[in-house]
């Protein structure tokens, strides 16, 4: 439901700023939670962290429901900075279910299969606006019911983090169990998180990392905050959602099942997403140097537009698409690199925490109006830069699977 009401620029509101600030604060302190969110996740355990995590994403939909009425903006900066910290929470608890539940032969299929239900929401959330927003062509911000309507969505989704299951509880298909989770105390969770940073792993996945959410901000302000009308932009969303689906199906199995090596399924998912990812920021390009001072003549309607529709619509369509392969990509190698839950709650915290510093840096790049130009060639840059890296990582630190089995057997008790 984030994402959708993300996706529409600028949280649904026309002025851009007040968003723009909140995302700022949210990311801010997401940068330190994300990565402190695994130690709490290795102390509270799954339902506690995901429930208090889920909780502030209620109040964030809110402040923009206020906002409506109000048009004050300490409120709704104030809820970023709350929803940055369960932000935290959340992810770094995904991460460590979404990596270490699944036995190690499955890993992409289960990350595929996470990132599909996280964006079916956004396909929901994108549908709201554009069905409670159908009428209205002109540009505006949303109505009350649709944030009310993320609200109800967003406060059914933290009541159900409570069904969760902790990890000596998950038994595999193959009879094994999970990691039997041994609950941390603080000074062993701080001493770990501060190894993190002379991790030579982490240090590697660095510019993936920043790269990751860096781009939602020119995409969702600035392509389709700008390019289309108010409901166009919901119906963009439910196909930007719909599009991670299918490119996290995809990668995902051909990080599972492609190459009988798991190292060469690596290599071979980066250079995939290498060369896809090159075209789509190339097509980015020409689309950009349409509107270099930032502005589009007309707005661009789904219904009233004709074929001057389908280029844009076609690029934002593909920008979801490689979002969520390199993402889904970066969780396969985040989990190639242990087994246990423990740990992959800190890799997953650290990954979230430079991700969200990017982010946290991304907003306020827009907010200082940069010219988009340079925003794209930054994003591009970033994205192109960690490929290498993401190569070394694979060859130096990732096994193949029957040395990760073994190692699984002796470690795992059988039912």
């Amino acid at each position: 439901m984030f994402n959708a009401l993300s996706g529409m620029g600028g949280g649904g509101q026309i002025d851009h700023e007040a968003a723009n600030n909140a995302n700022t604060a949210l990311y801010t302190t997401f940068s330190v939670f994300g990565v402190l969110g695994g130690g709490i996740y290795n102390l509270l355990g799954p339902r506690l962290t995901l429930l208090a995590g889920c909780s502030t994403y209620v109040l964030y939909a809110g402040s923009f429901l206020s906002y409506n009425h109000s048009h004050r903006q300490p409120f709704v900066v104030f809820a970023g900075a709350l929803l940055g910290v369960g932000a935290g929470l959340l992810w770094a608890g995904q991460g460590a279910i979404m990596t270490s539940y699944p036995p190690p032969r499955r890993k992409g299929s289960y990350i595929s299969l996470f990132w599909a239900i996280f964006n079916l929401g956004g396909v929901i959330g994108g549908l709201i606006p554009f069905i409670l927003n159908y009428h209205r062509e002109e540009a505006a911000s949303v109505n009350d019911g649709t944030y009310i309507a993320f609200m109800c969505f967003m406060a059914a989704g933290a009541a159900l983090s409570l069904a969760i299951l902790p990890p000596a509880q998950v038994v595999r298909d193959d009879g094994t169990r999970a990691t039997a989770m041994a609950y941390s105390d603080v000074r062993t969770e701080a001493v770990e998180i501060l190894k993190l940073f002379a991790n030579w792993k982490m240090l590697l996945i660095v510019p993936a990392a920043w790269a990751s959410n860096f781009f939602y901000t020119y995409q969702f302000n600035n392509v389709n905050g700008v390019i289309f009308t108010l409901r166009t932009k919901g119906l963009n969303n439910v196909f930007y959602w719909g599009a991670q689906m299918l490119g996290s199906f995809g990668i995902g199995y051909f990080l599972d099942f492609s190459f009988t090596s798991r190292r060469t399924r690596g290599l071979m998912g980066i250079g995939a997403v290498a060369v896809l990812g090159t075209a789509i920021w190339a097509g980015g390009l020409a689309n950009q140097l349409r509107y270099a001072n930032g502005k589009w003549e007309g707005p661009l309607d789904f219904k009233d537009s004709g074929g001057r529709f389908a280029g844009p619509f076609v690029l934002y369509f593909s920008y979801g698409l490689l979002d969520a392969m390199f993402q889904s990509l970066c969780y396969w190698v985040i989990g190639a690199l242990a087994d246990d839950s423990e740990t992959l709650s800190r890799y997953s915290g650290f990954y979230k925490g430079v991700q969200s510093a990017g982010a946290a840096v991304a907003w306020q790049i827009d907010n200082r109006k940069t010219s988009l130009l340079s925003q794209l060639i930054v994003n591009w840059s970033l994205t192109t830069v960690s490929y290498p890296l993401l190569v070394v990582l694979v060859l130096l630190a990732v096994k193949d699977e029957d040395a990760t089995a073994e190692d699984e057997e002796r470690k795992m008790p059988k039912l």
